[in-house]
């Protein structure tokens, strides 16, 4: 068995403790709380900026004879409310995310590692402010790619791709600071991060994958974060069983 494998199922059956399934709740809550509030006050603002946008696109100037037309006058009027809309759902999801990473990594490491990995000393390599950092540049970078690609959206072909990648970024950076900053030291952190770069973006992207699933898919950054708990302890543990690696440690100690 994969260790990704392995830990979708170590995750899973960590989702199924009460504790965690009752956590699963409080982020996307907290997310959808945020932008509700956002939303009230700038909605009107924010689709007569998309419709502005529309209206001067050079690549819709072909198809402007279209809206004379009904019922595409009423597509029209309301084309803007839908992408905002549909904007929104990723916007919620990596909020959701950032919360996860921040406020409930730190109960759901806790969790994970009393049950599966007391043998593991902690350092303590990650602090508060790192985590609020970390998750500020992962959002930072996420609004930057968004816009940058953002016209590539509205073509079949590329919004998939683009989406997964975008959150699976998301996903990894946002969550594997979190998943072993209690336990690793600076060094361990960095040189496991650096190791395992494309096994995190692939769980990223796994995890990016389960929400796209309707409904479902608020719950999960939750199991995208014990997916990463699981396997970046699991490779904690290998390090340290390295014969140069665990020698390094414990003189460091």
């Amino acid at each position: 068995m994969s260790p990704i494998v392995r830990a979708l199922f170590k995750a899973l059956l960590s989702l199924l403790h009460p504790k965690m399934l009752l956590l699963m709740l409080l982020p996307v809550v907290a997310a959808l709380l945020i932008w509700l509030g956002i939303g009230l006050m700038f909605w009107q603002q924010a689709v007569g900026a998309i419709d502005a946008a529309l209206q001067t696109w050079p690549s819709l100037n072909g198809f402007q004879w279209l809206l004379a037309y009904w019922p595409m006058t009423l597509v029209a009027a309301h084309v803007a409310v839908v992408l905002l809309a549909l904007l929104m759902i990723p916007v919620i999801l990596v909020t959701t995310v950032l919360v996860v990473g921040i406020f409930a990594m730190p109960v759901m490491v806790s969790h994970v590692a009393a049950r599966n990995y007391a043998q593991l000393d902690k350092h303590r390599g990650g602090t508060f402010s790192g985590s609020v950092w970390n998750g500020m540049v992962a959002g930072v970078v996420f609004i930057l790619l968004a816009v940058v690609t953002l016209p590539l959206w509205l073509f079949p072909p590329w919004w998939p791709a683009l989406s997964l990648g975008l959150l699976g970024y998301v996903n990894q950076r946002a969550l594997r600071y979190d998943a072993l900053g209690d336990h690793g030291t600076e060094e361990e952190m960095a040189q496991i991060f650096r190791d395992n770069r494309l096994s995190l973006f692939v769980i990223g992207v796994l995890v990016a994958l389960a929400a796209h699933v309707p409904l479902l898919g608020f719950f999960a950054p939750v199991y995208g974060g014990l997916v990463f708990i699981h396997y970046l302890l699991d490779r904690l543990r290998e390090l340290r069983a390295r014969p140069f690696e665990g020698a390094f440690t414990r003189i460091r100690e």
